[in-house]
């Protein structure tokens, strides 16, 4: 079996466990964590699947990424210690990816994202995300980033759909069109 087959059935049946004992939301904020602790720490991968690291700091390692051993979801220290039990934890970020992926697609979660030349204020963020939340029918995950390149304007993103306002990219399609 390949690693995406197996990761989207654990990640599912955490799923459907998560949901009988209705904490697939905290679930799904520690899974996340999880996910997003593999990128920004390079070393975790490299030490969960060292052979030579005991169970027990493994999962201890892996309790702290999703948020500390004491803060974390009985539901969620069962599955790593069935992971580690199964000796799957080299598929654990796979199967932090497909829970995330599986519960946003159970929630009509979409992630939406908003790029300004400059930091827009709280009040227009909340605009565009209700703009995107009602053409989409969904919850928006809204996400803003500030790229002083764009010199003016904005990029929205969400779903499939990319909304290029920006001025640099109104100039570089004039550019292209004086050099034809």
């Amino acid at each position: 079996m390949d690693i995406g087959v197996i990761s989207v059935r654990y990640a599912r049946a955490l799923l459907k466990s998560a949901t009988d004992a209705k904490l697939e939301e905290q679930v799904y904020q520690e899974m996340l964590l999880l996910a997003k602790s593999y990128v920004e720490v390079a070393e975790l991968r490299h030490t969960i699947d060292n052979p030579m690291l005991g169970k027990d700091k493994k999962e201890m390692l892996l309790l702290t990424a999703i948020g500390g051993g004491e803060q974390a979801s009985a539901l969620s220290k069962a599955f790593i210690a069935l992971v580690l039990k199964e000796d799957r934890e080299n598929m654990i970020q796979f199967m932090a990816n497909s829970y995330v992926t599986l519960y946003r697609a159970q929630k009509n979660i979409i992630r939406g994202k908003l790029t300004t030349a400059v930091a827009v204020s709280p009040a227009m963020e909340q605009k565009m995300q209700q703009m995107v939340e009602s053409k989409t029918k969904g919850t928006v995950e809204f996400e803003t980033e500030v790229n002083p390149d764009l010199i003016g304007g904005f990029i929205l993103e969400y779903d499939t759909y990319r909304m290029d306002a920006s001025v640099k990219s109104k100039l570089n399609t004039i550019l292209s069109t004086l050099k034809k």
